[in-house]
């Protein structure tokens, strides 16, 4: 049986959605052994992975001979990198020391000393990985190598029931953390809508959650989802969705469900540019006015 370490970190400043589409990358090593060796930072979400049945180890930081230690220690056969701290030299010299096969997760076309280099956005371009990886190096890259939890794929083959209603139901996620904290900003746009009903989900590793969950309480039109389990069929029920160019997005595509794309980090410049190219509804940074006219735009062709 192979053996299979993921670097990845997850916390309230990092987000969720590298471990989250680690998780769905391990599912489908059902014959391997999984390890995960992530910090103990705040806001993580490790219990996720306990969750699953992964054995967790542990780091006391970022520094790669840490990673060494532990790739000797369970003879591993692969390495999983979806961490933007560990570069380029540091996969060359885990290379060197232990001769790991290593697969990197790339999101913006940064060098890397790897055998497979995973871009699974809808925006990425494997042209664009010339010179940046080694001549052997395998190419995953676009929405065919997208990781989809098996919810978004039982939900796609599921016939969508029409059904007339009176509201409008929109569905809300800002990244599990929102860094950018814009979740009560949004709602407040929304707020000047009628006949509204709102979904938004978020986790525990949101450092703002207290003040959301205040400002929704005893708002009818407002649903608040803690970790839930039921994303895709939020997703799936929802008329339209408001959420991040990020892995967000790969899902609500990949549902066909309409979307406006809130631009919150700089790792999500990429698919901004490949949305706005391709005609979809885009903000490159949170502003009330921009929301409110993509809001009536999107409302017009959403029946």
């Amino acid at each position: 049986m192979p053996t299979i370490i993921i670097r990845a970190d997850s916390s309230s400043e990092i987000g969720t959605g590298h471990i989250m589409r680690d998780l769905v990358l391990a599912n489908k090593y059902k014959n391997a052994k999984i390890i995960f060796a992530t910090r103990n930072l705040n806001g993580n979400i490790n219990d996720k992975i306990i969750e699953n049945n992964y054995k967790i180890e542990i780091l006391a930081s970022n520094n790669i001979n840490e990673m060494i230690k532990i790739i000797k220690k369970y003879r591993v056969d692969m390495v999983v990198i979806d961490h933007y701290g560990i570069k380029y030299k540091d996969e060359k010299k885990l290379k060197k020391k232990t001769g790991v096969k290593i697969l990197s997760f790339d999101d913006t076309y940064e060098k890397h000393y790897c055998d497979i280099l995973y871009n699974h956005n809808i925006s990425a371009n494997p042209k664009k990985y010339k010179g940046l990886v080694p001549k052997h190096c395998e190419l995953r890259c676009g929405s065919k190598y997208t990781l989809l939890r098996d919810e978004f794929i039982i939900e796609k083959k599921k016939k969508r029931k029409k059904i007339s209603k009176k509201e409008k139901a929109i569905f809300i996620a800002i990244g599990g953390a929102d860094h950018s904290n814009i979740n009560i900003s949004i709602l407040k746009v929304l707020k000047s809508f009628k006949k509204l009903n709102i979904n938004l989900v978020t986790t525990n590793a949101n450092k703002n959650l207290v003040e959301l969950k205040k400002y929704c309480k005893n708002k009818k039109w407002i649903n608040l989802h803690i970790n839930s389990n039921n994303i895709a069929k939020l997703m799936r029920k929802s008329d339209f969705s408001i959420v991040t160019p990020s892995v967000t997005v790969n899902e609500v595509y990949y549902l066909k469900i309409p979307f406006i794309a809130i631009k919150t980090a700089e790792n999500q410049y990429d698919i901004y540019k490949y949305l706005k190219k391709n005609g979809f509804l885009v903000i490159k940074k949170f502003n009330s006015d921009l929301l409110k006219k993509a809001i009536k735009k999107i409302l017009k062709t959403t029946r």
